[in-house]
Parts: structure tokens; C-alpha cells; sequence
């Protein structure tokens, strides 16, 4: 089968790679490009485990086609940090313990980071309403929630 050549931005860097049609931005991010971050939790977009953002929207990459990556800009969870240091919500994911097994950890924090841009000072009840899509067996999402909120706050002061 052929494979398409695509070139797009991927954490701020150019990136450019081959992908066959049916392929799955996520199996492109983690088996062509080996950014493991993204996680596959059910393959069918229910779980939010794959969310990345691409030109600023908060996607699964299961449910998009790598070949459909092309020129466009995104963000993995692999280009939240600033190299050591953590990005605000990271380090109070680790502050409020709000990980547990780590399967819905990136996705969370991209869906997070992506609320945080479009609303700076959000409730909890928006908190909540944002992260829906996004599932979790393990911490019961208050510790989730309350880490978003702290960010929040440590955010809107810097």
C-alpha cells in the first residue's frame, strides 16, 4: 500500500513523515514518530486518553487520520513541558496527586491546558463540563478537578 508523504508542525518543530491512508494520527504519533505519550484507551473517541490538539482544538487522535495532519500545527503532551521544566498544570497534577496508573494523564492535561487557554478562571462546574470526554478508573476526578483549579490560579498569576 502507499504511503503518503505529510509535513506539519508537531510541538513546534517540523515534522515530516510517511503514513499509510487508514492510519490514525494516533498510530502515526506513536508508532512513526515514537511519542508515546498519547495513549490508546478504546479507539473509538469515548475515552479522551489519545487528546491532542491540533490548530488549537482539542482532538482524539484516534478518530483523525495522520494524512489529515497535513499543515497543520500540533501539540502532544510530549511538548508540555519547557524541557526539565514542568508545565504549571503537570506539577500540580503532581502536587494534588491527581494520577494514579498514568493511561489518562496526558489526556487529561492536554484537555485541561486546552480549557485553561480558551478560559483562564474557570468553575468548577466548567472544570468538570471540559473534561467530561475525558475518562478516568482510577482517581474519582476530584483531585483532577482540584489540580485544574490550582493551576488556574497560579496561572492567571504569572
Amino acid at each position: 500500500m502507499a504511503k503518503h508523504h505529510v509535513t506539519t508542525t508537531l510541538n513546534g518543530n517540523p515534522v515530516e513523515f510517511l503514513c499509510e491512508t487508514q492510519q490514525t494520527l494516533l498510530d502515526v504519533l506513536r508508532d512513526e514518530l515514537h511519542l508515546t505519550g498519547t495513549k490508546e484507551g478504546c479507539a473509538s473517541g469515548d475515552c479522551g486518553a489519545c487528546s491532542v490538539t491540533v490548530n488549537g482544538r482539542l482532538v482524539c487522535s484516534c478518530l483523525m487520520l495522520g494524512v489529515e495532519a497535513e499543515g497543520k500545527k500540533i501539540e502532544t503532551i510530549e511538548g508540555m513541558a519547557n524541557g526539565a521544566q514542568l508545565h504549571v498544570l503537570q506539577q500540580k497534577f503532581l502536587e494534588h496527586a491527581a494520577l494514579q496508573c498514568g493511561i489518562c494523564t496526558p489526556g487529561m492535561l492536554i484537555a485541561a491546558k486546552a480549557l485553561l487557554e480558551c478560559n483562564p478562571d474557570p468553575s468548577e462546574t466548567e472544570v468538570r463540563y471540559w473534561l467530561a470526554g475525558n475518562l478516568c478508573r482510577c482517581t474519582g476526578y476530584n483531585k483532577i478537578v482540584e489540580a485544574v483549579l490550582a493551576a488556574a490560579v497560579e496561572m492567571r498569576r504569572t
